[in-house]
C-alpha cells in the first residue's frame, strides 16, 4: 500500500517504525526529517527538545548510546498518536553494554510526521 492511500493511524504506525529503522541505522538527517519543524521531544535526563536543530543536536553529540537496535514488542495507535513499547540493546560511547525496557509515545500530524514524542525507560529511578 502507497503511504499516500494509508490512513492516518496506519500512516502513523509506518512513520514511527521508520523512526526506529533510520535510528538503528544511525541517519540522523533522515530521522529528523520525520519531525515537524517545531517539533517537542521529552527523554528522561535531558531538557525538552524543541525543534530540528534540537533534535539533530542530541543525536549527533549528546545521546549516550553509540549504536543499538530496538525491537517494538507493542505498538497501539489512536488517529494521532502512536504507543509503543520494546526493547533495546545496545552500546554506550563508553563501551557499556546496555538492555533496557523503553516506552514511547508519538503525536502525528495528518501528514504522518512526528509533532512530539515522550520517552519513558523502565529503569530503577524512585
Amino acid at each position: 500500500m502507497a503511504p499516500e492511500t494509508l490512513t492516518a493511524p496506519a500512516l502513523g504506525v509506518s512513520q514511527v517504525r521508520r523512526y526506529y529503522q533510520l535510528v538503528d541505522a544511525g541517519d540522523v538527517p533522515a530521522l529528523v526529517a520525520l519531525f515537524t519543524p517545531d517539533a517537542r521531544y521529552h527523554r528522561p535526563g535531558y531538557q525538552p527538545m524543541v525543534g530540528h536543530a534540537e533534535l539533530e543536536r542530541f543525536y549527533r553529540d549528546q545521546r549516550v548510546i553509540r549504536a543499538g537496535v530496538h525491537t517494538l514488542a507493542t505498538v497501539v495507535t489512536t488517529d494521532d498518536e502512536v504507543a509503543v513499547h520494546g526493547l533495546f540493546r545496545g552500546v554506550l560511547h563508553d563501551g557499556g553494554e546496555v538492555e533496557l525496557r523503553f516506552a514511547d509515545f508519538f503525536r502525528m500530524t495528518p501528514q504522518g510526521r512526528i509533532a512530539a514524542r515522550d520517552t519513558f525507560f523502565h529503569v530503577p529511578a524512585v
